[in-house]
């Protein structure tokens, strides 16, 4: 059915252009807020029961305004007579209509009275406003990731507002580089960290302190990071204070530092002045963990590289007068190492390492010697082929033990054995301590404690996994000693201790 009201209205096409226009957002949603608008007006004049919708011709501006029935069953509860009609009712308008179509009434022309057009204003402009925030927001998400420029407007509370054109940006206090200050009116670039949706706008947070605010900033500086010939491996910040870049080429004729040093180190200056004279190190990156490690670490030298892949830990070991280089001022330049690396790294002196290595050999060779009854002499050469346990040697194949030099098969066979019998004589009485001491079996598949570690820790009390979950780092260590395990494998034990509560929350 046609509206009786067909008339063209232009002008409705041209407001409809003009704030589309002027607010840089789509026509569509303009005629979508005038068309809501006007069945506002329609239902303050015919009731809000009925359901009265509203149609512009896009083209040319004409009007339709209509009331909606919607076709029920006979049977069904009517809970709304002015929007709803059964199918009987409605035969009589359409022989043909069907349960769920809509009988369709022209409603006459309006005369929009000042209240009525006083709500057509306001949901045109909430309209045009809310399609305003979403342009926002989609034009801001895309940008998440990359350097804005901004104006400071305003401080609040020290975070800093920022005015970044069409809209406002937040630079949180703690993403400001420490020591750093903001006036009114200060040019300030900062990294878009996040866009969020919330019912006042896109909020916008910026940041100057991330990792990825000095490799965006290396990126626009350095023409070969740019165009992919030279890539960003990693970068650890202290932020205001000390960086450290790593940098690997793609072709083999570049050289990466030198790349982003530049020319009498131009480049390189250039991020150091935006990031308020941080120092910054650049690392040549190298799939050898041992030597990426080793320049990492630079300026201090290093004499040899331990890797414990398992636990993602690494040992630097340097010379007496190389160690507070390597550690840097309250541990900052290991502490960059190990975020660039991912791993934790320990750095001891060359005697350290050799007094640690001494006491780990003792207490090795002392368990080799009482367990498998052997002299110290057959429990250095078992250390020196790499054995660390028992099981190693009782579940190693025969011919590995026959290989060390000095035993022969007999020696490996009785060896062997011995180990087979320590193993099961203590997996015997691993079990009786268990079910005395009342150890939940959950306990017994964590990765990183062996018997003894899980015999102390029921001895104090720590007997289910959500008793080891409640522990801190430094509580296990406590009752473990001091020696058994590291506070990253600690940290480590403890999260798998937790990893049922995330189970069982989802």
């Amino acid at each position: 059915m046609e509206n009786i009201e067909n008339m063209p209205r232009p002008e409705i096409v041209l407001v409809a252009d003009t704030v589309a226009r002027e607010k840089n957002i789509d026509k569509e949603d303009v005629f979508i807020a005038m068309e809501i608008a006007i069945q506002k007006a329609g239902r303050s004049r015919y009731g809000f029961e009925h359901d009265i919708r509203a149609n512009i011709d896009r083209k040319t501006g004409a009007i339709a305004l209509s009331r909606y029935r919607e076709v029920v069953a006979d049977d069904a509860i009517i809970e709304n007579e002015a929007a709803q009609l059964r199918l009987s009712d409605a035969k009589g308008y359409d022989k043909n209509i069907e349960i769920g179509e809509f009988i369709i009434d022209p409603l006459p022309p309006i005369d929009f009275g000042r209240i009525a057009a006083q709500t057509a204003k306001q949901v045109i402009v909430q309209k045009v406003r809310d399609a305003e925030r979403n342009r926002q927001y989609e034009e801001y998400k895309e940008k998440i990731g990359t350097i804005v420029n901004g104006t400071v407007k305003r401080l609040e509370f020290g975070n800093v507002v920022l005015d970044i054109g069409k809209t406002e940006a937040i630079l949180r206090r703690d993403e400001i580089i420490p020591r750093e200050k903001f006036k009114n009116g200060d040019r300030v670039r900062a990294y878009v960290l996040d866009v969020r949706r919330e019912n006042r706008g896109p909020q916008i947070f910026l940041s100057r302190t991330c990792p990825e605010f000095m490799a965006k900033l290396f990126t626009s500086e350095v023409p070969e990071i740019y165009d992919g010939i030279v890539q960003i491996m990693g970068v650890a910040r202290d932020p205001g204070s000390k960086a450290k870049i790593a940098v690997k080429a793609n072709d083999v004729t570049v050289d990466p530092v030198g790349a982003c040093v530049g020319l009498r180190g131009i480049r390189v200056q250039a991020v150091v002045t935006e990031l308020q004279g941080e120092k910054i190190d650049i690392v040549p990156y190298s799939e050898d963990k041992a030597q990426y490690l080793v320049a990492a670490l630079a300026p201090a030298e290093v004499t040899k590289v331990v890797i414990d892949e398992e636990n993602s830990r690494m040992e630097a070991v340097v010379p007496q007068e190389q160690f507070s280089i390597a550690i840097g001022r309250r541990g900052q330049n290991v502490k960059l190492a190990s975020q660039l690396l991912g791993a934790d790294i320990d750095v001891l002196t060359e005697d350290q390492e050799q007094e640690r290595r001494a006491n780990e050999n003792k207490v090795r060779s002392e368990r080799f010697m009482e367990a498998l009854d052997v002299d110290d002499m057959i429990a250095h050469l078992l250390i020196a082929e790499g054995f660390s346990t028992i099981d190693e040697v009782a579940f190693v194949e025969l011919s590995e033990l026959a290989e060390i030099e000095g035993f022969d098969e007999d020696v490996a066979t009785e060896l062997q054995r011995r180990a087979k019998e320590f193993v099961e004589k203590r997996n015997q009485e691993f079990a009786q301590k268990s079910k005395d001491l009342g150890i939940d079996e959950g306990l017994k598949t964590i990765d990183g404690l062996d018997q003894d570690m899980i015999i102390k820790l029921a001895e104090n009390e720590i007997k289910t996994l959500d008793d080891l979950a409640d522990l801190a780092a430094d509580e296990l260590i406590e009752i473990l000693g001091e020696n058994s395990v590291t506070q990253v494998e600690a940290n480590r034990i403890i999260m798998a201790a937790r990893e049922h509560w995330f189970a069982d929350e989802q």
